[in-house]
């Protein structure tokens, strides 16, 4: 600690030495008045580069400045100081007596369900607020060790704090620090780099978990792992089921055990979509059907980091079931699904039979939706695989699950091959944090899939971040393929509306067209939200839902996707499109104006 009690710094004289950490130093200190504030002394130094914004100031000092919310420490003061010849940043915020909800459960850990809602809605209302900013915030750190109860108030009363690892949505990812974070809170996309309001979400579905059974979900022994093996066994365990049950704990009903599985789910676009949408399910405003926490694309398999995946015949709608997207799908049926049906005759006119596909986009916009539907409309045996289906722990045990994979899909062509995540089961070897053992799998997967298509096999990657793949999945031979699943088209969104509203009872003559101009860059979890709300404000007036019961409620909710996450997978279009664009033209500015 570079300050003893009574040293001055600045404006402020220190009383009390609180906290070392790897980038910062904490204080509780006095201002020129006597009242007691909270400091925060920041190394520049030891900062990694995306604590720092654009403009070289701390992001964490400049979110602090925007916040004000009963349930975040309200901001006093800031600025720069020297010592010993390096800079630091000095942040000031009001002083909360308390205790931290991490020394609460130890002194106490006899929290009754009623406490646990409270202290989740808080928290929710909290991340509400810093997901509604024009520039929404994500936390990135949500654990009962960042949770003040303020023993001046009540439950409802306490502070989310520490702000060390927040994010403004649309900043460039990062994979997180293992060793600053508990892995356990963290969202699986997280471990990737990835971050949204979901990711903040899934943190309060593990917060809850942990103080109603006081054991974290699918904990495991890590301790004597690297960071690499660590997310690994994560992802792995993961994949098992999640013990849920009553324990005859008081007041501990169906509902509340619902949403805590929904808000732990393995896929963002099957956990809460906004906070308030969790706070609803919490107050019981909101029904919660039970579901798997499992991913969907395996739901009903038995999880084993060792197994492939036979493969089956896809039976359902195929494309029918898609709404709207009508230019895409004719697109694949012209490049892919003819091809495949009818190889002798585009051989013979020299047209080469595509061996794979990349479907990316942003997250949330059914591109594994899409994979499975178009997997029904070819008619092939069917293969899912995620990264925890084939990555392993043991030295060359990855590549042996590879070659398997590959030897049982030609066994029974022809089959698609469905790779999700695909970023993650051949991520770029070039990158620095790419360990040894991906880069060998990565070189297996490139052997495998040459030419694939000359055997029967048809490969699917789906990803969110194709600027993450290894260059060489992309070349002829391998995905020759590539499509972008953006946002719902209008023709899309209409179909959505009505998709949703058919099996309620609505008024007659609802404007589809409205609705869809109205829900422009709106994912279909959102338009999902829309018809629920809707149904249960209808429900409240005893009335068929209505135009202008729709129209009310889509103004007050908002795109789950911002207008920079937006302009940054159009960029990432145009790119893989070879497109040039604009170094400035929509450029997001991320920092404050000063």
């Amino acid at each position: 600690m570079h300050f003893k009690k009574n040293d001055k710094v600045g404006a402020y004289t220190i009383a009390f030495p609180h906290r070392q950490g790897t980038y910062a130093e904490t204080y509780r200190v006095k201002d020129a008045n006597g009242k007691t504030r909270f400091l925060k002394l920041i190394n520049y130094s030891k900062l990694h580069h995306r604590q720092i914004d654009n403009d070289g100031q701390v992001t964490e000092v400049e979110i602090a400045k925007q916040l004000n919310h009963h349930n975040l420490c309200q901001y006093v003061d800031s600025g720069n100081i020297m010592i010993g010849g390096h800079q630091y940043a000095c942040l000031v915020t009001e002083f909360v007596s308390g205790e931290t909800l991490s020394e609460r459960i130890i002194r106490d850990s006899n929290l009754s369900v009623y406490e646990i809602k409270t202290i989740a809605k808080a928290v929710l209302f909290a991340l509400s607020y810093l997901h509604s900013q024009q520039v929404p915030i994500i936390h990135n750190e949500v654990t009962i060790q960042n949770i003040l109860l303020n023993l001046a108030g009540d439950l409802k009363d306490l502070k989310l704090i520490d702000f060390g690892h927040a994010r403004y949505l649309g900043q460039a990812i990062s994979k997180p620090n293992l060793d600053e974070l508990n892995p356990f809170y963290l969202a699986p996309e997280r471990f990737s780099g990835v971050y949204s309001v979901q990711t903040d979400l899934y943190s309060v579905g593990v917060m809850m978990y942990h103080l109603l059974y006081g054991r974290l979900p699918w904990f495991i022994d890590i301790s004597k792992k690297d960071n690499q093996d660590v997310v690994d066994y994560i992802l792995v365990e993961r994949n098992k089921k999640l013990k849920l049950s009553k324990d005859n704990i008081y007041e501990l009903d169906d509902q509340l055990l619902n949403v805590i599985a929904k808000s732990l789910s393995y896929d963002a676009e099957n956990r809460f979509q906004t906070a308030q949408e969790f706070i609803k399910a919490i107050d019981g405003e909101v029904r919660v059907e039970h579901q798997s926490t499992k991913r969907e694309i395996l739901s009903g398999l038995q999880p084993n980091e060792a197994a492939i995946l036979t493969p089956t015949k896809k039976m359902g709608e195929g494309f029918s079931a898609v709404a709207g997207m009508e230019e895409l799908k004719q697109q694949m049926y012209e490049e892919v699904i003819e091809p495949l049906h009818h190889p002798e005759e585009y051989q013979r006119y020299g047209v080469t039979i595509p061996n794979g596909m990349l479907l990316y986009g942003p997250p949330g916009c059914g591109k594994t939706f899409f994979a499975k539907h178009f997997a029904e409309e070819l008619g092939f045996n069917f293969m899912c695989i995620t990264p925890a289906t084939l990555k392993s722990r043991y030295v060359n045990a990855t590549q042996e699950n590879i070659a398997k994979m590959f030897k049982e899909a030609e066994d029974n062509a022809p089959t698609v091959i469905f790779f999700d995540e695909v970023n993650e089961l051949v991520p770029n070897r070039d990158s620095s944090d790419v360990h040894e053992m991906s880069r060998s799998a990565v070189n297996e997967m490139l052997a495998q899939m040459d030419k694939t298509g000359e055997k029967g096999v048809f490969i699917i990657g789906a990803t969110n971040y194709p600027n993450m793949i290894d260059p060489a999945i992309l070349r002829a031979g391998r995905l020759d393929k590539k499509f972008y699943i953006g946002v719902p088209d209008t023709e899309a969104r209409v179909a959505l509306f009505r998709l949703y509203l058919e099996k309620r009872p609505y008024d007659f003559g609802l404007d589809y067209q409205l609705l869809a101009d109205m829900t422009k860059n709106y994912v279909s979890a959102d338009i999902q939200l829309i018809v629920n709300d809707a149904s249960r404000c209808a429900l409240r007036q005893h009335c068929k839902i209505t135009m202008e019961i729709l129209k009310s409620v889509i103004t007050n909710i908002q795109p789950s996707l911002s207008a920079n996450e937006l302009n940054k997978y159009e960029r990432i279009r145009a790119m893989m499109n070879g497109e040039t664009q604009s170094k400035t033209k929509n450029r997001p500015r991320i920092g404050f104006n000063v």
